[in-house]
């Protein structure tokens, strides 16, 4: 595998498919909630983060 996939790809994946699982399961029943009230939304989060940790890790 490509190391751009491993480094930014999977994080950003990962990310998005914790943050996608946090919105859907999530405890926000009324839709107030910023992070959990949709599974896309915490999607969009959890993608973003993801791509925060793997732009900030300075390993080679």
């Amino acid at each position: 595998m490509s190391t751009v996939f491993l480094r930014h790809i999977l994080p950003v994946l990962i990310g998005a498919a914790a943050g996608a699982a946090l919105g859907y399961y999530g405890s926000c029943t009324d839709g107030t909630c910023p992070l959990t009230a949709t599974w896309w939304r915490g999607a969009l989060y959890g993608g973003f983060l993801g791509l925060i940790i793997a732009l900030g890790n300075k390993s080679s």
